[in-house]
């Protein structure tokens, strides 16, 4: 068959286009601020509230620190082209201090200073890094060993601690900046094609792999978003993830790029800054999502039974008016092409239950929306799939998903869901420039529309490969410049990327049956009782689950039924005291599971999940069973269980 051609764009995105600020003629990421100091110059830029003490700075201040902080690093002897490691999490000045680097002409190999020590260790090694900055004092002290052993010029704190006495030079951040005091800064000329940084992925197995990045691919993250929404300057945008995420990193970019405001949050604080700093954008992770969206079933689940059923008939209600909107819109996944009496049913079914769905909306859901500011046009979800209940349930309130995919091997983002086709369940059309090819994993051969088959990807996002390993390169990214992703997937006809797993976390049982198991997690995550699940039963005759459960959902349930599922008397307030294998918990989540796997869309016997164990530790990054992007490591989880899950097939 034909290889797929750059879809050219509708009316909607040139209109964007035109309306964006251009930066097609930029050659380099650092081009972009004296741009936007002199369009957005008295406009704050950033906007961290919690420092101490808070810190604001406008387009033109974030200019001018940039400068000096460049012109510093210049005068301590930083050339074009060196490589500075960069450990630090978010805030003002991580992008000062990045875009420091990059306008002295330096690569920055970034990374969290969370992270663990001896994967900070090995990017600085790896990395060929001539110096080093670090979030603050803390940092440097847990690298200490490894960093001393480095024949380093320099480290800089992004604090303004004290430094200490070391053999090798430690600056604070208000040294380097003092050295701009007495050094002009030396432009440099950037090049799209030149490298602009090493972004190293977390992976779930294995030493990360520096990805190399050019100054063109982060460019190119900017025309696509510019294509895809328009925002004025002034609007404020809320940051929650971790900047070394290449997701994070790129829409600060953008969102910068139009003159918008950011605002720093974190996971304690976001409930309360979405109502104060009331933002018209963010972008988050599935777990981000999830965690709101528990947060408000446990305030329904607070209230009288009465008010409960209440609703949850307006959520049903709701969510069967959504339905019909959908096809309606030909934005119902499971039926892209309806037939004309499909429309027709669907029709009368939108216009018997909008009256229901709008008093629901003015009694229910206004306040979910009061709740994050009543200001939000759209929140991005990137990371992973979005469950549908969460799909569906944002929908219902109002509150807009645009679902996205990409990797940190591009930059990342090559698909995005549009305001004006936001097909729920589907991870959206590609951006400008961008090519998808949907091919056979064994053969290379292409697949039809709507076949399932390993992803391909080709565009201006691409890296340029992994930093000092061609031979990962090479199996990455063939002669034609097509980037195997290692997902499987599928297109609609009207270009939509369903993605439907992971070509590596096939689980194949005995009789031959290919099972993706991220849709199944998904679906059973719609489970009130279920807070993680991950899917077990390669090489076995049906599917297994460890699940993490909602202790607080399992303890009400409990306690409504009157039972008692604890060891002692005494323990009976505690957590820690229910018996999991206690017969009622037993078949609570048999029931649970059979429900949602069975109500899945083309859900097929193979899917059912035949054995499960509840587990009592939750996966999370602390204890290495989730990358730091919130993904399950599935080989770390299986080994650390592995004579449990023996057990539950045996």
């Amino acid at each position: 068959m034909t290889l797929p051609s750059v879809r050219p764009l509708c009316e909607q995105e040139q209109q964007n286009l035109r309306q964006s600020v251009d930066y097609s003629a930029a050659q380099g990421i650092p081009e972009i601020w004296a741009r936007t100091a002199e369009r957005f110059g008295q406009i704050v830029a950033l906007h961290d509230p919690h420092s101490q003490p808070a810190v604001k700075l406008t387009f033109a201040e974030l200019h001018q620190k940039i400068q000096q902080f460049a012109a510093g690093l210049q005068s301590l002897g930083i050339q074009p082209g060196d490589r500075v490691a960069f450990f630090s999490d978010n805030g003002p000045r991580w992008l000062v201090a990045d875009q420091g680097l990059m306008l002295a002409g330096a690569v920055n190999a970034v990374r969290g200073a969370q992270a663990d020590p001896d994967e900070l260790l090995y990017i600085l090694e790896h990395s060929d890094s001539v110096a080093l900055v670090v979030q603050d004092l803390a940092t440097l002290k847990k690298l200490l060993a490894g960093v001393q052993a480095r024949s380093l010029r320099f480290v800089v704190l992004l604090t303004d601690e004290p430094t200490p006495e070391l053999p090798i030079k430690v600056l604070n951040f208000a040294a380097v900046m003092a050295l701009a005091d007495s050094a002009s800064l030396r432009p440099v000329r950037f090049e799209r094609d030149a490298l602009a940084t090493l972004m190293y992925t977390s992976g779930t197995s294995g030493k990360p792999k520096g990805v190399m990045l050019s100054h063109g691919n982060l460019l190119s993250q900017i025309t696509a978003a510019c294509a895809v929404v328009h925002p004025l300057p002034g609007e404020r945008v809320l940051s929650i993830l971790p900047i070394w995420h290449c997701y994070e990193r790129t829409f600060e970019y953008f969102v910068l790029s139009q003159g918008c405001g950011q605002v720093y949050t974190n996971i304690r604080q976001v409930k309360k800054d979405l109502k104060q700093f009331q933002p018209r954008y963010m972008v988050g992770v599935p777990r981000l999502w999830e965690s709101i969206y528990e947060g408000v079933q446990k305030q329904f689940r607070e209230q009288p039974a009465n008010k409960q059923k209440l609703v949850q008939f307006f959520l049903q209600q709701s969510h069967r008016y959504i339905y019909a909107r959908r096809t309606l819109f030909n934005l119902n996944l499971d039926k892209l092409q309806p037939s004309l009496g499909d429309k027709l049913v669907a029709l009368i079914q939108a216009i018997a239950l909008w009256p229901i769905h709008q008093i629901g909306d003015r009694l229910v859901y206004k306040q979910v929306r009061a709740a994050t500011g009543n200001q939000i046009e759209f929140v991005v979800s990137g990371g992973g799939s979005i469950a549908e209940h969460l799909e569906d349930f944002y929908e219902v309130v109002g509150i807009q998903i645009l679902g996205g995919y990409g990797l940190t091997e591009t930059a990342p983002i090559t698909h995005v869901r549009r305001p004006w086709h936001n097909l729920r369940g589907a991870d959206g059309q590609p951006v400008p420039g961008t090519e998808t090819r949907i091919v056979n994993p064994e053969t290379r051969q292409d697949l039809a529309v709507g076949q399932q088959g390993l992803v391909l990807l080709r565009g201006p996002q691409v890296m340029q490969g992994y930093y000092k390993n061609p031979e990962a390169t090479a199996k990455a990214i063939d002669p034609e410049g097509w980037f195997d992703t290692g997902d499987l997937g599928k297109v609609t006809p009207q270009d939509d990327l369903i993605i439907t797993g992971r070509a590596k976390d096939t689980i194949v049982l005995t009789n031959g049956e290919n099972i993706e198991p991220q849709p199944i997690e998904n679906a059973c995550q719609r489970s009130p009782y279920i807070d993680q699940i991950m899917l077990v039963g390669q090489d076995q005759k049906m599917l297994g689950a460890l699940i993490v459960p909602n202790l607080e959902a399992l303890e009400q349930w409990a306690t409504q039924q009157g039972k008692t599922l604890v060891t002692t008397a005494t323990e009976a307030s505690s957590h820690q005291a229910l018996t999991f294998d206690h017969p009622s918990i037993q078949e609570l989540y048999r029931q649970e599971l059979n429900r949602e796997v069975k109500g899945r869309p083309g859900y097929r016997p193979d899917e059912r999940i035949g054995v499960f164990k509840i587990i009592r530790e939750p996966m999370t990054v602390e204890n290495g069973m989730m990358t730091q992007t919130l993904k399950i490591r599935r080989a770390v989880v299986m080994e650390q269980y592995r004579g449990m899950i023996d057990a539950m097939f045996s």
